[in-house]
């Protein structure tokens, strides 16, 4: 099966996402790509306003629009989106959290997968603007099982081996990776090190890089570092992206994963 990793920058406004993400999607498909991810907030870049005044559920414009060219193209699309969660209290405010979603649609598909590890790290609380999802989700393209996950997920390896045991050939994960020292090679390292944890291939697909390899290691806020990379199940990385704006494309062959696990059975221990 051909996949395709979207790399591009978000920006703020729903209707400007939409027009940059359906015209990816028409390209890679009109490269034969039956499975298309695209990154995390692809819906609404983040620090580019409130995640909940645009926010929306699958009847929303954002999902309505990639379900109808995937749906038209044959194809099943992968991408990150907000959709509305619930109201908590912090520090005597009311909030609006939103769920940090993965929209996976197509013909016969149209649900979410929420993120289920939110970024409570470095000094940041994600938890306290989006609600953690509770369950993983897979799903069938072309013969083959697929699993999702969402950018810090991907630090958590039983997570990423719970789908393996599940079935999952392949893991999407649509990404928003925040730029700073090291952080190119540690996202390098964690997706080559979940494909070794489960004998999977793994997608991920990363916000490109604002000012390209210019503004490579500076902080930047969550926006991507770029480096879209499909590793295959024996850790080989076996396509990369820069750090610029590209869509990366690859092959799986489940007959890889075959072969990966039963030279390392290491999901019958765990």
């Amino acid at each position: 099966m051909k996949v395709a990793a979207v790399q591009f920058i978000a920006t703020g406004r729903v209707s400007d996402n939409i027009e940059l993400a359906c015209a990816r999607i028409r390209e890679a498909a009109g490269n034969s790509a039956q499975l298309i991810v695209l990154p995390e907030a692809s819906s609404q870049a983040f620090e580019t306003g409130r995640l909940d005044e645009q926010a929306e559920g699958l009847d929303g414009k954002f999902a309505t629009a990639l379900h109808d060219v995937a749906s038209e193209l044959g194809v099943v699309v992968v991408a990150g989106m907000f959709r509305p969660a619930d109201q908590v209290e912090r520090d005597g405010k009311t909030l609006n959290r939103v769920y940090n979603s993965s929209l996976i649609t197509g013909r016969d598909v149209h649900k979410f997968y929420d993120k289920v590890h939110t970024y409570d790290a470095f000094n940041f609380r994600e938890s306290d603007t989006v609600k953690p999802g509770e369950k993983q989700v897979l799903f069938d393209v072309a013969g083959v099982t697929v699993g999702v996950a969402n950018c810090f997920d991907i630090r958590f390896p039983a997570f990423f081996q719970q789908m393996a045991k599940d079935g999952a050939e392949l893991i999407v994960v649509p990404t928003s990776w925040h730029d700073g020292p090291g952080k190119t090679d540690q996202w390098r390292l964690l997706n080559t090190a979940r494909a070794i944890d489960t004998t999977c291939y793994i997608l991920g697909a990363d916000q490109a890089k604002p000012g390209g390899e210019a503004e490579a290691g500076n902080d930047s806020g969550p926006t991507g570092v770029g480096h879209s990379v499909l590793v295959d199940p024996h850790g080989v990385r076996t396509a990369e992206a820069g750090y610029d704006e590209e869509i990366l494309y690859g092959e799986v062959d489940p007959e890889e994963v075959r072969k990966a696990r039963k030279a390392l059975p290491i999901l019958d221990q765990v």
